[in-house]
């Protein structure tokens, strides 16, 4: 089973949401399309599952161009970041709703779902209806139900978003493994980095209806190859600031400069964006390629193990994060370190260079 878009756009009321986009998804991992808030991501999977018209392009399921047929006739599964279920069916009804849909014998019917109740760990609850079940609980019986009519395609649209953050940690675990070997072609939408590469598989970063960058997860994360899809994959925000490369030095307008190695150094003397992600700029030294950065504390933040500090930098607001218990003052210039082994260099057009 695969899914591709060729040339597929969206324009609603001559707005464009989405432009014209060529993707090709696979089964056997997860298809995760991050960005942030109002990137396209969801007007992206109404699309793919038909509830919105294509304005131009195709759209194909396993080579069968699928552009005209209604959202039923595409035997997909849409789970939301709000809980769908039926409020008048039991557990049992809401899972079994698109089977007896289907026509389904009631003996296949009810060993599909048991199964997927199994999976999800909601046997002891296939009696209750919604109102009577957790969050957690509720989604885990829209999931439940996409499980069990074994569709060909599975869209889920940030559908840990609005539980707590226990449930969401055993979901992410889980998620991967529940639909691991079943086939179906698995598209997840998300807004937080951090739940893609713990999702892992391959990644479509989206902003304003635009894909930067599509590719396996962890490839992404380490090479942007432009500035917007660096800053798509960095939470905390990724640290930018202009810089003038003069030789094999670099320096930040009236601030540090530094010594240029590898592909950076052989670029053309001139102007270019430099990024950083703010674990790699720290209250301390981390190792020989680790310059000097003051700046004054603006905000500070302690979460778990891990500090904060955004900072002023000259005219750039930056974020510093670091593991352990850091005592920062606000409003006072505090010396950080950055590593400037691990940033990115960037040309005027935002095009990734060195």
């Amino acid at each position: 089973m695969t899914l591709e878009l060729r040339g597929a756009s969206k324009v609603i009321r001559g707005i464009t949401h989405i432009k014209p986009t060529s993707l090709l998804f696979e089964p056997g991992h997860f298809n995760v399309l991050l960005g942030q808030t109002g990137s396209g991501k969801t007007s992206m999977i109404k699309l793919m599952a038909g509830l919105d018209p294509l304005a131009t392009g195709q759209i194909l399921m396993n080579g069968e161009d699928v552009s005209k047929l209604s959202t039923q006739k595409r035997n997909i599964s849409l789970v939301h970041e709000f809980f769908v279920n039926y409020p008048h069916m039991t557990v049992f009804d809401n899972i079994a709703s698109p089977l007896r849909v289907a026509g389904m014998a009631k003996s296949e019917i009810a060993g599909r779902v048991e199964e997927a109740a199994d999976i999800l760990q909601l046997r002891p609850m296939l009696a209750r209806r919604p109102h009577e079940l957790s969050g957690g609980q509720q989604q885990r019986c829209a999931l439940a139900r996409a499980i069990a009519k074994e569709s060909r395609t599975v869209f889920l649209d940030e559908p840990l978003a609005n539980l707590d953050y226990k449930l969401r940690e055993e979901l992410r675990e889980q998620l991967p493994e529940l639909f691991a070997g079943r086939g179906a072609v698995v598209v997840y939408a998300t807004s937080e980095p951090e739940e893609a590469l713990l999702l892992g598989g391959k990644t479509v970063l989206m902003d304003d209806g635009v894909t930067t960058q599509f590719g396996p997860t962890s490839e992404i994360y380490r090479s942007p190859q432009s500035l917007a899809a660096a800053r798509v994959f960095s939470d905390p925000p990724i640290n930018t600031a202009i810089i003038v490369k003069k030789g094999a030095l670099a320096q930040i307008d009236n601030g540090p400069s530094w010594p240029l190695s590898g592909d950076a150094a052989v670029l053309p003397d001139g102007t270019y964006t430099m990024a950083i992600r703010p674990h790699y700029v720290t209250p301390t030294t981390q190792n020989a390629q680790s310059i000097a950065v003051p700046g004054r504390v603006l905000v500070t933040e302690l979460s778990g193990s891990d500090s904060s500090a955004h900072f002023q930098m000259g005219a750039d607001s930056w974020v510093s994060l670091a593991h352990g218990v850091y005592r920062y003052h606000v409003g006072q210039e505090h010396e950080f370190f950055m590593d400037v082994s691990q940033a990115f260099y960037f040309d005027p057009d935002g095009r990734f260079v060195a």
